[in-house]
């Protein structure tokens, strides 16, 4: 098993990577390619930092992707929220995502203190 299996926090990424990812397929059933493919990627790097900083030989190397993977949290919710004032997104999935979102990244910080102590 890989380290980074263990972790609440890239186990609760990925519940909401998967949200997202419908999202993005949604969107490029819609025809918003681009919408779609800038979410998606974002998404999947969540988890993705959190799983490579789980492999670094040290805590500060660790942290650094969790820094990451935490900007990508906020990179999401700035394209819902790009797409909920387009009209793309329904203002209950924004809200809905947010607090998962915000959730998350409260998470992830509070895990990279623990490794800059």
């Amino acid at each position: 098993m890989f380290r980074f299996e263990d972790l609440d926090i890239w186990k609760e990424g990925i519940k909401i990577t998967k949200e997202l990812l419908q999202i993005a397929n949604d969107l490029e059933q819609r025809k918003l390619y681009r919408f779609g493919e800038q979410l998606r990627a974002a998404a999947m790097s969540i988890t993705n930092n959190i799983a490579e900083g789980a492999g670094s030989f040290s805590d500060k190397e660790f942290a650094q992707f969790l820094n990451i993977s935490r900007r990508s949290v906020f990179e999401c919710y700035n394209i819902l929220v790009i797409l909920n004032d387009s009209n793309y997104l329904e203002d209950k999935i924004l809200i809905d995502q947010k607090e998962k979102l915000d959730y998350l990244s409260r998470r992830i910080t509070n895990f990279r203190k623990t490794l800059i102590k």
